[in-house]
């Protein structure tokens, strides 16, 4: 396959950020790059599937930096699924945008959009990467894009949380990713991602495990405790940044490079004889704790900051187990969970669009006047417990099947606790929406906007299709983990 499909995607995200830059003054123009680069960006990775999936893996070398470091891509099964999905939710984010960011009165409308697109173009370069040398660099690039997104309301609390922001993601960078790759280019001789990893076998299984180590906290966007403050920090951005840095770009690239590296520059063969108990219990650990202080937070977006927090160690607490079918519940559950916490926030920020309200407890009978508001986030709700029809079961399903094959029964302990606990903290906001009368202080009021309101009809929709068809993720997921052991 011609390389010019992958230059595509890359440039999709940059011509539009240079769209939205020449309509500054125009914003239905600005709105309607968003909207038709998104969709194309979609188009253009829905062309790359058939090509991955028969086991071609289109590749694009930029620039040799210097010998042995090369800024390269390649299209691989795990990638492709992660452009798709935030390809598709910077759609749902543009409809969303139009009408929160006008409904609200934000300010730098322009700036946003602008960083927002220039954020995807990080992301998908980040999942296009073909060595660990360039998913640092966009890594990096994708932090510095995203500030101005985090401090968008410039006041005190806005500089405060960009500082916590900066000095989480880029201190790790620097104290242990950075080193991380200097010592796999240094081991291998290359960093380039490959089936079944490049460390040489007979690797002592301490410097393997201190590498892991290093890669793990060193990708402080994965959230893993104690990195994870960063990420209610950043709940002072307006509510479609929450969507970007929770489920579109910004906690799924890291995630994402967890599994990558785990995949392709360590291989499973070779973590199967180091030990991991270590990432078990320390993504456990995170899973419980931050459900716990989810349970007890009433303001909704730290309710569900904390919630993300869990829910991204799902993701490396599957990826330590070490088996083809954790591997496919970590890869759908980058997905399930991408589509259910979007839909949340979504709704958390019709919520305060149309009644300025951002407690749990000054939701009672919010559901009667914001019945598609609220129903959205049933769903969402439903998938981060991982309850049927909702995406959260299938990834769910896959990461229990995974634990139990191995009979890593502590993990199954964390997974049922832990599900147990998501369902404490967002059923009863269910209830409160449906089920007790409207506070007879509160305001008249109706849903939010439309375009608020149909973009989270929209995710909500996909997160119930990616449960009865899960056709695309499901396969790629095989592709990665079933590819990754042969």
């Amino acid at each position: 396959m011609s390389t010019d499909s992958i230059a595509v995607c890359l440039m999709l995200p940059l011509a539009a950020a240079g769209g939205i830059a020449l309509a500054n003054n125009r914003p239905n123009l600005r709105e309607a790059v968003s909207l038709v680069a998104s969709a194309a960006l979609v188009l253009a990775l829905l062309g790359l599937e058939p090509a991955v999936l028969a086991g071609n893996r289109p590749t694009l070398d930029l620039i040799e930096v210097m010998p042995g470091l090369v800024i390269a891509f390649e299209v691989e099964p795990l990638g492709l699924l992660f452009a798709l999905v935030a390809a598709f939710l910077w759609f749902a984010s543009a409809v969303y945008s139009i009408g929160y960011m006008r409904g609200n009165g934000e300010a730098h409308q322009t700036r946003f959009y602008l960083c927002f697109a220039l954020a995807l173009a990080a992301t998908v370069a980040i999942a296009f990467s073909a060595n660990a040398f360039t998913l640092l660099l966009f890594y990096e690039a994708l932090t510095f894009v995203t500030y101005p997104l985090v401090t968008h309301h410039g006041d005190a609390e806005a500089r405060n949380g960009g500082r916590t922001y900066l000095a989480f993601l880029l201190g790790t960078s620097v104290l242990f990713l950075l080193p991380a790759v200097i010592f796999t280019w240094h081991a291998a001789g290359t960093t380039d991602f490959r089936a079944g990893g490049i460390l040489p076998e007979g690797m002592a299984p301490a410097a393997a495990a201190v590498l892991l180590a290093m890669y793990v906290f060193g990708i402080g966007k994965a959230a893993l405790m104690p990195f994870h403050r960063w990420l209610p920090a950043a709940m002072v951005a307006p509510t479609p940044v929450s969507a970007l840095l929770h489920a579109v770009a910004v906690v799924k690239a890291g995630v994402f490079s967890i599994v990558k590296i785990v995949v392709y520059l360590f291989g499973l063969d070779l973590l199967g004889g180091v030990s991991t108990h270590w990432l078990t219990a320390t993504a456990g650990f995170t899973v419980i704790a931050a459900s716990v202080v989810a349970l007890g937070a009433d303001n909704l977006k730290r309710r569900l900051a904390y919630s993300t927090v869990s829910q991204l160690a799902y993701v490396v607490l599957a990826s330590a187990l070490l088996t083809p079918l954790s591997i496919v519940g970590a890869a759908l559950h980058i997905v399930s969970h991408a589509f259910g916490k979007i839909t949340l926030f979504f709704a958390a920020g019709s919520i305060y669009t149309a009644t300025g309200k951002t407690n749990v407890s000054q939701l009672d009978g919010i559901g009667l006047r914001m019945p598609w508001t609220m129903g959205a986030f049933a769903i969402g709700a439903l998938s981060m417990i991982g309850l049927p029809p909702a995406a959260g079961f299938v990834s769910k399903w896959y990461m229990l099947s995974g634990a139990m094959s191995q009979a890593h029964w502590a993990a199954v302990m964390v997974i049922v606790a832990s599900t147990l606990l998501n369902a404490a903290y967002l059923l009863p906001i269910v209830y409160r929406a449906f089920f007790r009368g409207v506070d007879a202080d509160s305001k008249p009021h109706g849903e939010a906007p439309l375009p608020i309101v149909l973009a989270l009809v929209i995710t909500a929709a996909a997160t119930l299709m990616i449960f009865f068809m899960p056709g695309v993720p499901l396969a790629l997921a095989h592709a990665l983990a079933f590819g990754a052991c042969e």
